[in-house]
């Protein structure tokens, strides 16, 4: 993979979320975190480009003022560890009146810092373009050396903050939020990993003012943590967004019915009660159309339920310890899977057999009843002995 691929990965990864994101936005204007995270999202997404060698040398020679693109990627890296601080708050929640002052608070402290870095580069003198070592070849450099300690402070502080808030919310998070806690995880990485990055920028800096030359640091360490660490906050932000979102959740009940739907579906369709789909139908229109498929071929089964494979298998299940509420989901899968052998079998009746009560299924829900009829042994052993194998 080439390095230009690798530093449009994390701003790609930014523009997807803020995709995601502005369908809700428009839906909830008046909600401040779904504004913070689209104005995150849309500061964030140019970074890693505007940070490459190329794109500096682009930028410096179309404004026309030498090293023009430090207090322009400074400037933004401030800005979006502001707005990383704030989504967490506002995310995390809590008191509003609390929400609303470490809000202000880490707002005006960023705001402080991007203008202080603007003002001091504007005083400062950085005649010589330097395209990767800016910051150590400019360290004792009067004003230009001020700059550059704001941004690794201001820096500092945010990426310090994000992970801290991250890593307390991960350690309390509820463990069904599965989403939320992978994006809360990537989050705390990359901000370790980005740590990383400052110590390395931190120490070739202070090693110049030492008279040492670390410039390898700034130059060949810090960059691949830069950009390792970027493309795992993308990540981090994109994950929640998308798990977290109603289609990815259509989507995930659609893939766990599959096994139901395969087994089930050509009863269904010798009952002449299937629909045939558009192949631009949406996830949604798919799910509901997989159930449809699914109820319909238990219909088209039930006349071959046995209330003795489902009550044995209960039973069954019980004895190993399962939860009443699984074992009853294993009892219907058994009967299900016993159902579909005895109907499929050469030389099954042209009329079901007659039970005094016909059973019907319990209420669970399909994907339950998908598990079950997916991976358990019991229904497994319930399949076979309905064919007598």
């Amino acid at each position: 993979m080439s390095g230009r691929i690798l530093l449009l990965l994390p701003g790609s990864l930014m523009v997807l979320a803020l995709l995601i994101k502005l369908s809700t936005l428009r839906r909830d204007r008046d909600r401040p975190l779904n504004r913070t995270a689209c104005g995150l999202l849309l500061v964030g997404a140019p970074i890693t480009f505007l940070a490459s060698p190329p794109t500096i040398a682009a930028v410096n020679r179309l404004t026309g003022v030498v090293n023009f693109s430090a207090p322009l990627v400074f400037g933004l890296l401030t800005v979006f560890s502001g707005q990383c601080v704030v989504l967490v708050l506002q995310w995390r929640g809590g008191p509003p009146a609390s929400v609303r002052r470490a809000t202000r608070l880490t707002a005006a402290v960023f705001a402080t810092a991007t203008a202080a870095i603007v003002v001091l580069f504007v005083i400062g003198d950085a005649p010589v373009e330097r395209l990767e070592d800016l910051d150590t070849y400019y360290a004792t450099t009067p004003w230009i050396r001020e700059m550059i300690v704001c941004f690794l402070v201001a820096h500092t502080l945010g990426t310090s903050a994000l992970t801290w808030l991250c890593g307390k919310w991960l350690a309390r998070a509820d463990r069904a939020l599965r989403p939320l806690r992978t994006g809360l995880a990537l989050i705390v990485v990359a901000g370790l990993m980005d740590l990383f990055y400052l110590a390395a920028k931190w120490a070739s800096v202070v090693a110049r003012w030492a008279g040492r030359d670390w410039v390898f640091l700034s130059t060949d360490v810090a960059p691949p943590l830069a950009s390792a660490s970027a493309l795992l906050l993308g990540a981090g932000f994109v994950v929640p967004l998308v798990g977290g979102s109603a289609t990815w959740r259509a989507f995930g009940q659609y893939r766990r019915l599959r096994p139901l739907w395969k087994a089930l579906r050509g009863f269904a369709a010798a009952q002449g009660r299937t629909v045939p789909l558009a192949w631009w139908s949406s996830v949604g229109i798919r799910l509901l159309h997989r159930e449809s498929v699914i109820d319909d071929g238990i219909l088209a089964l039930a006349g071959w339920f046995d209330p003795a494979v489902r009550s044995a298998a209960y039973e069954a299940a019980r004895g190993q310890g399962v939860s009443e509420a699984r074992a009853s989901a294993v009892a219907d899968a058994a009967m299900l899977a016993a159902a579909c052998e005895r109907r499929s079998a050469p030389e099954a009746a042209a009329r079901p057999p007659q039970h005094p009560e016909p059973p019907r299924l319990s209420d669970q829900p399909l994907t339950a009843l998908a598990r079950e009829f997916r991976s358990s042994p019991i229904v497994a052993t319930a399949a076979r002995s309905a064919t007598g194998d």
